[in-house]
């Protein structure tokens, strides 16, 4: 097509097209660059006025808006700026509408009542009434005097290329090429509309229709009845899809993406916007940061080529204790430190997410939420504490028909039972209460107790007197509970009976059925202000003697079962009974990540971190692990995501049935379209062999979602009861081998987006769900194995999590600005003992089994890093050896006389401070780009000491012993006393085994630093230089054992621990001081004298 110069614009979605002049030496190369104002409603041209300047709808922001939009916003519209929301003022050639001022700017009395000379303009120009404007709609079926029928959809490889698109014609040459332009014509015939479309039968001519750049569009039929239906159409569907777009997330789900690109749809759109986005530490942090691991790596290799080459010959075995023990000190600093490489922070939108899945006027897509709640023994975990965890899920702000809270009771303690009826009558009154007023946080002990003035932002009379209405109710609330616990303390010898006179089932802990109980949900109870509340439902699955229940692991996978019979949510949050949800906007939180349309697929979990209360100011035992929470886990989730940590997640549930992570289909041939044909076949037999070597593995991974394509068509027909054959039953019984012979339970493992089966009764889903927490239920099945909570450990987290990452899943760290969840930790010294035994014995028992990191998941989606990090979260336990040799190495070198270094040269000198230097400077950079305090730092790298020579050394001897030779051990918590007030529990005192290592390290070292210094003071000043080494690395020590020993002494009367500590060292440096320097003894022996007597 010959187009002499000039500019061709036009757009394939709104088949249009026009050619504008264009100046011979100015060509005009982008529409642009024509005008530079387009309509941001229809993407129209802006047109000249008459004056010759640019219209402009609104005088306050000037947000280009058409004519004909401006037109029909003031007739039949909000009569303001789209932008600003500034009404809009009659403009020259306008008719005047209701609410317009009286303006003396201008006289224009022969358009201000013409309100229909813009719907009739057109007819000036000889054209039909109910003709289209230039912009055509596509998919409609005109027809024609012809008989022809326009196809219902575009498809531009079939277009002639001797034709231009959409002229239907030649240009016209009668028509001035300086003055005027073509745009594409109606196509003339008897209808009355007419609708052009591609048609490649050059037989049929259309002439041009010219077009004056100077005449308004509206001339031409802009603003005609057409345009009008083509504007409402548009308007309804940009509405429709500015306030949601469907998502279809789930285990091999996916979104339309022609909805995602559809033009129709504002790029700038929020609703169309990502969710959440990565926010990297800022360069000017993370590089130097990198810069200085990297020269610590160097210093490090420096310092062990000194180390090596030269050894102290006279204390030759410490000297190699010494390097032995600082090789796996840098071994495990390198597992510790790399996986830090690249932390990111996240940042959520959650008005996109409103935006997206909460429609106005219709129901909420928000996906569904099971909330599992595990307890055992109420007597140590209180009934009050477990009480405000589930008030708070309930109140949670998310639709109530979306949330279900499931409370496992794994010792089937009636306590329990009876304070969860209590907690759903209380839970009428609470949760309308914390929706009306929004009060954070939603748990009533915790709301209650907080010390701000609660009338600061809410001083309106109905919230001052609900509030102290709420406040009793919730006092009377807490002496019912109180009641019951007090109850409870003494069972009756015939065992606990309901109050129809029913003894209690669980009155046998170790022997009783699987119990099920619905408070809330489906039986009609509704809230004091009539509306529904949330599901809650009391579990406590079958035991039975004779099998392995798997504790906390196999308590959840029961959860996880009952959950998909009874609700089938698609994700999964689990907390323990002491976690109450802080901010009622946790699971929207994590709804940013799992329902984002674009990356939420990959993501089997999102981890929050762990917050605490009750907390002394100093954290004294680094009970908060801020350090881990805030530094560690933000590099993992630059990696491959965090680790789970046990509670305050939210799973995926089709990642938790050991499904693999979805993986981005290629096109076929992608990876040849770039290169010629006779390359690839010069490599036929490369081509063949990765196709034969991946065959087999693109079988296994493909067979289980043609499986669960076909399977669900058996499942049903063994669930109505229609026999069928052998063959057929294959996937089926395949299904039964994976998730156990539950035919409803595996139906739910298939729908992606949850949803209980259709046509099942509630009586039949009890029946169901009853059957699938019965003891003996997962055996011969994959459950934690492979499905579900793995069991192996007592630290499933760790290995549950792991195995999501060998699948080739992804977490996700969120930290909102208002923590999510909130817990109470072990505050004193013996139970924090007992709480880090756990975790490292659970990591031994892992490093002994099959699925250690070390060799378990190679070739599948575990990443390097992500896999190191799993490493040193399971060989830790191991530095508590060459830890415990180090610590006594000082008092040794102090008693002995030696040491384990040599006579300290210059470059030796300059070695040992660059290495000091690089590890104060590496965690300087850690807490600026980490956020974190100086204090929660130290009190770390101390408790990282104590719990490195107490409960890590005993969980490798548990564990070894457990692993090795089949002997459980167990270490007992005696209470010895304590007193009353804030953070008591602090200063009470329990004796445990675990208190021996860290005691005798302590003595020593004090004991080793009282005889260095004696025999510095007997020896004299020459002694002095050599004993300043070792006295450094004695203190070092008793240093990082100083909480130990303010635990150990307790609270003496008010007088600080530190006086009495060095009460005690200085006094014992005074007296050997003056041992050696007393007046009263010669220090050259007695002088005898001849005192003049004869004796004789």
């Amino acid at each position: 097509m010959d187009t002499k110069g000039r500019l061709v614009a036009g757009s394939h979605n709104r088949n249009e097209f026009i050619l504008i002049n264009a100046d011979e030496v100015g060509r005009v190369t982008s529409v642009k660059e024509l005008s530079g104002h387009f309509c941001q409603i229809c993407g129209d041209e802006i047109e000249v006025t008459v004056d010759g300047e640019q219209f402009v709808a609104c005088n306050e922001c000037a947000f280009p808006v058409c004519r004909n939009c401006y037109e029909y916003e003031r007739r039949e519209g909000t009569q303001s700026c789209p932008q600003c929301r500034t009404r809009y003022k009659r403009v020259k050639g306008s008719a005047r509408v209701d609410g317009d001022e009286e303006e003396d700017e201008f006289d224009d009395l022969d358009n201000e009542f013409d309100y229909e000379s813009n719907d009739h303009r057109y007819h000036q120009h000889g054209g039909d009434a109910n003709a289209p404007s230039g912009r055509h709609n596509i998919g409609r079926v005109p027809s024609n005097a012809s008989g022809l029928t326009a196809p219902l959809e575009m498809d531009s490889s079939t277009l002639n290329p001797e034709i231009p698109l959409l002229t239907y014609g030649q240009e016209d040459d009668a028509i001035s090429a300086d003055r005027h332009a073509l745009i594409v014509p109606p196509y003339m015939g008897s209808a009355k509309r007419a609708h052009p479309t591609p048609y490649s039968d050059s037989s049929v001519s259309f002439p041009p229709r010219p077009m004056d750049p100077k005449k308004d569009l509206a001339v031409y039929g802009y603003g005609s009845v057409a345009w009008k239906e083509r504007m409402e159409e548009w308007r309804k569907r940009q509405h429709d899809k500015l306030q949601v777009v469907k998502h279809k997330g789930g285990f091999g789900g996916g979104n339309n993406v022609d909805d995602l690109d559809d033009p129709d749809l504002p790029k700038m759109d929020e609703g169309r916007q990502p969710l959440s986005r990565k926010l990297p530490i800022p360069s000017s942090k993370i590089n130097p940061y990198r810069m200085i691991i990297i020269i610590r790596m160097a210093i490090l290799g420096l310092f062990f080529h000194y180390r090596l080459l030269h050894p102290v010959h006279d204390a030759y075995a410490l000297w190699l204790v010494s390097v032995i023990c600082e090789i796996w000190f840098a071994v495990s600093w390198i597992f510790d430190q790399f996986p830090k490489w690249s932390p990111i922070e996240r940042e959520t939108y959650l008005d996109r997410l409103s935006l997206r899945y909460e429609k106005e006027g219709k129901p909420s897509e928000l996906a569904p939420v099971d909330v599992f709640v595990s307890t055992v023994d109420p007597l140590k975990e209180p009934p009050l504490i477990t009480a405000n965890t589930v008030l708070s899920i309930l109140a949670v702000d998310y639709p109530v028909d979306k949330v279900a809270c499931y409370v496992s009771d794994d010792g089937a303690a009636m306590l329990t039972f009876e304070a969860l009826s209590e907690t759903s009558e209380f839970a009428r009154k609470w949760v309308p209460f914390c929706k009306k007023f929004n009060i954070e946080p939603r748990a009533p002990e915790w709301y209650f107790a907080e010390k701000v003035d609660y009338l600061k932002d809410k001083v309106h009379p109905t919230f001052v007197r609900e509030r102290r209405a709420m406040k009793r109710d919730y006092e009377e609330f807490k002496v019912r509970i109180n009641g019951l616990v007090a109850m409870a303390q003494k069972v009756p010898e015939e065992g606990w009976t309901m109050q129809d006179g029913t003894p209690w089932p669980g009155n046998n802990v170790r022997d009783h059925p699987g119990m099920i109980q619905v408070f809330l949900g489906n039986n009609g109870v509704l809230d004091t202000d009539g509306n529904e509340l949330p599901h809650l439902v009391y579990v406590s699955r079958e035991k039975r003697p004779g099998f392995d229940h798997h504790k906390k692991a196999g308590a959840m996978n029961s959860l996880i079962r009952v959950s998909a019979v009874i609700s089938n949510a698609p994700y999964l949050l689990n907390v323990d009974c002491d976690h109450y949800i802080n901010n009622s906007k946790a699971l929207r939180e994590s709804m940013c990540f799992m329902m984002d349309p674009t990356s939420g697929k990959k993501i089997c979990y999102v981890q929050f971190p762990q917050r605490f209360d009750g907390i002394d100011r100093h954290d004294r035992y680094s009970n908060r692990n801020v350090v881990f929470f805030d530094i560690n886990m933000k590099g993992l989730d630059g990696i491959q995501g965090p680790i789970y940590v046990g509670t305050g997640c939210v799973f995926r549930r089709q990642a938790l049935y050991g499904y693999d992570a979805p993986v981005k289909k290629k096109v076929e041939g992608k990876t040849c379209n770039c290169l010629p044909k006779w390359f690839c076949c010069c490599c036929p037999s490369r081509k063949k062999t990765k196709k034969g070597k991946s065959k087999d593995k693109k079988k296994t991974k493909s067979r289980e979602a043609s499986t669960q394509i076909h399977a669900l068509e058996n499942i049903e027909e063994g669930i109505e009861g229609i026999d069928s054959e052998k063959t057929s039953l294959m996937p089926q019984i395949k299904f039964e081998k994976k998730f156990g012979q539950s035919p409803v339970f595996i139906a739910s493992t298939l729908l992606e987006e949850g949803g209980v089966l259709p046509g099942a009764t509630s009586a039949s889903l009890l029946k169901e769900a009853i059957h699938v927490i019965s003891c003996g239920y997962e055996d011969k099945t994959d459950w934690g194995k492979e499905v579900g909570w793995i069991y192996g450990s007592v630290t499933e987290d760790i290995l549950t999590g792991f195995k999501m990452h060998c699948h080739g899943w992804r977490s996700v760290y969120c930290i909102p600005k208002r923590p999510a969840f909130k817990g109470s930790a072990p505050i004193n010294l013996s139970d924090r003992l007992h709480q880090v035994l756990r975790w490292a014995l659970g990591s031994v028992e892992i490093l002994m089994s099959k699925h250690c990191p070390i060799w378990y998941g190679y070739g599948c989606g575990l990443k390097p890093l992500e896999r190191f990090s799993y490493i040193n979260s399971v060989v830790y336990p191991l530095t508590s050896v060459p830890l415990v040799a180090y610590c006594t190495l000082p008092a040794v070198c102090l008693l002995t006389g030696k040491f384990i270094v040599p006579e300290i040269s210059n470059y030796a000198s300059l070695v040992f401070m660059a290495m000091f230097l690089s590890i104060a400077i590496t965690s300087i950079l850690e807490m600026q780009w980490g956020r974190v305090a100086i204090d929660d730092l130290w009190r770390n790298e101390q408790f990282w000491v104590i719990g490195g020579v107490s409960a890590h050394l005993f969980a490798l001897v548990q564990g070894l012993l457990k692993v090795l030779a089949g002997v459980n051990t167990s270490f007992t918590v005696t209470s010895k006393g304590g007193d009353d007030g804030e953070f008591s529990e602090l200063y009470l005192f329990k004796w445990t085994s675990l208190l021996l290592p860290p005691l005798l390290l302590l003595i020593f070292n004090i004991v080793g630093v009282l005889v260095g210094i004696s025999d510095a003071i007997t020896n004299g000043y020459e002694s002095w230089g050599p004993l300043f080494g070792r006295l450094f690395f004695a203190i070092w020590v008793i240093v990082h054992l100083y909480p130990f020993l303010k635990g150990m002494m307790g609270k003496q009367s008010g007088v600080p621990t530190i006086i009495v500590v060095w009460s005690i060292l200085l006094a014992s440096i005074f007296s050997l001081l003056w041992v050696r320097v007393n007046p009263f003894v010669s220090r050259d022996g007695i002088v005898l004298e001849v005192c003049g007597l004869d004796c004789d």
